[in-house]
C-alpha cells in the first residue's frame, strides 16, 4: 500500500474511534475524568495524524516527471545490425530444423 492509502486507512479507523468514544461518552456521562481523558486522547490523535499527513505530503513533494528522451527519426547505421539475428527467424546462414 502507498503512504496515501495507509493514511486514509488510519483516518477511517480514527473516525470510527471518535464515533465509538462519543457513544460511550453518552452512555457513561461526559463528566468523568476517565472519559474526558479518552476524549482528549482521541483529539490528540486526530491532531497528530493531521501533522503526519502534512509531513508525508511535503516529504513526497510534487510528482517528479522523468526527463524525456528524444529519439531521432534519422535511419540507423546499417553496420550496427550486421551480426544480429532477425528476431524469430534465426540466423541468416542457418536453416530451421
Amino acid at each position: 500500500m502507498s503512504v496515501h492509502d495507509e493514511l486514509a486507512t488510519v483516518q477511517r479507523c480514527l473516525d470510527d474511534l471518535v464515533r465509538s468514544v462519543g457513544r460511550l461518552e453518552k452512555q457513561l456521562g461526559g463528566g468523568g475524568l476517565e472519559i474526558r481523558r479518552v476524549r482528549s486522547d482521541t483529539t490528540h490523535l486526530r491532531e497528530s495524524l493531521a501533522l503526519l499527513r502534512e509531513t508525508a505530503v511535503s516529504a513526497a513533494g510534487p510528482a517528479q516527471r522523468p526527463d524525456l528522451v528524444t529519439i531521432s527519426d534519422a535511419p540507423y547505421d546499417p553496420s550496427l545490425w550486421v551480426d544480429t539475428d532477425d528476431e524469430g527467424l534465426g540466423a541468416r546462414d542457418r536453416h530451421a530444423p
